[in-house]
């Protein structure tokens, strides 16, 4: 009987985190970075930056997520719950792009196990992408990032 408690409550503790998860809401804004102007959700806020794109299966060519900070530091990602690889580039205040790293999936890795992906510089922008995006676009070091109002 108690396992049977515990199964119980355990699923309804996944379906609430599932639901909560599913509920965030992420306003869209375009972006023009390089030669490429595209849509992306925007993570402005601690609890849109901790869901990011976790439990995402696929991203589109020019699908993304833009993660929009209140100050420039050295930002920290990891891909808890992620079951795509991407890629991700650092934009410091001004927009300039000053990093771009590949980022694993953290499917079936241990949150102890994750490795923690740091901006090389201070960053106040970060973007992700599908894994390989920025090479394929021919989007380099010192791009501009433009949010469109």
């Amino acid at each position: 009987m108690v396992s049977l408690l515990r199964c119980y409550v355990l699923a309804l503790v996944l379906s609430f985190s599932a639901t909560t998860f599913a509920a965030t809401q992420f306003a869209k804004k375009k972006i023009t970075l390089g030669s490429k102007t595209f849509v992306v959700e925007i993570a402005d806020n601690q609890e849109k930056q901790e869901r990011g794109l976790m439990f995402r299966d696929h991203l589109g060519d020019d699908e993304g997520m833009l993660f929009v900070f209140k100050n420039e530091e050295t930002r920290f990602f990891w891909m808890k719950n992620t079951m795509i690889d991407l890629s991700i580039g650092f934009f410091d205040k001004n927009g300039t792009l000053v990093d771009v790293q590949e980022m694993k999936t953290g499917k079936n890795v241990a949150d102890s196990d994750l490795p923690s992906y740091a901006s090389s510089q201070p960053a106040k922008y970060a973007l992700e992408m599908a894994k390989g995006w920025f090479d394929k676009n021919k989007v380099k070091i010192g791009s501009k990032l433009k949010i469109h109002p």
